[in-house]
C-alpha cells in the first residue's frame, strides 16, 4: 500500500531522513517508534505528500507521489485521513459539524446523507448523542474520539496516526488504542501510527518499525521485534517501557 525508497530530507540544514526504505503492508497496523527528534512525524508527512523528499521515491499503491502537485496530488490524498496529536478540531463547530466537515467540503454531500453517516461514525467511536457539544466541552479522550470519527467518516484506505495518545492518562490511552485497533479490524484500512507508548504498542500492532539515525533500523512483527540483538533497540524498548526482553541470542 505504501512504499518509501531511499527517502532523504534535510530541514533547517539538519539531515533528518537519511535514506529511508520502508514498505507498509496493506490492511495492517504498523507502528513507527524511535527517539524524540528522529523524524517520525516528518516521515508521516512524506507519506501523505505534505513534504516532498530531497531524493528518493514515495509510492501510494502504484502511484509515485514525490513529484506530484495540485489536483494530481489531491486525488492521491483522497485515499488518506490523518489523526493529529491534538485532534485538530474546529473550536467554533460542534462535534457533528466537525465530523461532517470533510463530507461537505470534499464530497459535497448534503442533508440526510451527511447526518446519517456522521451519526454512524459517532456511534462507532462511543460518542453517540454527543454531536451537539463543542470541543471545549469534551475531555481530552473524547476529543481524540471525535478526531477519529472525522478521520473515519470519509472511509479512507489509509489512516495516519501521529501520537494519538499524547497527553492522555494511561487508562484513556489504552481506551484510544483499543478503539484504533477495533476500528482498523472492522473497516480494514491500512494504519500507520507514530507512538512512544511502549510496551502497549507491541500488543496492538501487526508490525513495528524503528527509525534510528534517519533510517529504518528494524521492521518486524512485535514478537520478532522483541527478539532483536541490536543493543540500541533493546535499550530503547526496555528503558522506554520497562519491557522484560528475552536474553539476546549468544553470538558464540
Amino acid at each position: 500500500m505504501l512504499k518509501l525508497v531511499g527517502v532523504t530530507k534535510t530541514l533547517g540544514g539538519q539531515p533528518v531522513l537519511r535514506g529511508v526504505d520502508l514498505v507498509i503492508p496493506q490492511g495492517k497496523l504498523t507502528t513507527i517508534i524511535g527517539r524524540s527528534g528522529e523524524g517520525k512525524s516528518v516521515l508521516l508527512k512524506h507519506m501523505i505528500g505534505l513534504l516532498q523528499p530531497d531524493s528518493g521515491e514515495v509510492w501510494v499503491g502504484g502511484v509515485e507521489i514525490s513529484r506530484l502537485r495540485g489536483q494530481a496530488l489531491n486525488e492521491v490524498r483522497k485515499r488518506f485521513a490523518m489523526l493529529f496529536q491534538g485532534a485538530a478540531l474546529f473550536d467554533s463547530l460542534t462535534v457533528s459539524e466537525n465530523v461532517a466537515f470533510p463530507l461537505r467540503e470534499k464530497l459535497r454531500m448534503k442533508g440526510v446523507d451527511v447526518t446519517t453517516r456522521v451519526e454512524e461514525m459517532l456511534e462507532q467511536v462511543g460518542l453517540a448523542g454527543m454531536g451537539h457539544k463543542f470541543p471545549a466541552e469534551l475531555s481530552g479522550g473524547m476529543r481524540k474520539r471525535a478526531g477519529l470519527a472525522r478521520a473515519l467518516v470519509m472511509r479512507p484506505e489509509i489512516i495516519l496516526f501521529d501520537e494519538p495518545t499524547t497527553g492522555l492518562d494511561p487508562f484513556m490511552a489504552k481506551s484510544i488504542h483499543d478503539l484504533i485497533t477495533s476500528t482498523q479490524r472492522k473497516f480494514g484500512f491500512t494504519a500507520v501510527m507514530v507512538s512512544h507508548e511502549i510496551p502497549e504498542i507491541f500488543g496492538i500492532s501487526d508490525y513495528v518499525a524503528m527509525l534510528k539515525q534517519g533510517k529504518i533500523a528494524l521492521m518486524a512483527s512485535p514478537a520478532e521485534f522483541q527478539q532483536t540483538t541490536d543493543p540500541d533497540i533493546r535499550e530503547f524498548i526496555s528503558v522506554g517501557g520497562t519491557v522484560a526482553l528475552p536474553a539476546a541470542p549468544s553470538r558464540c
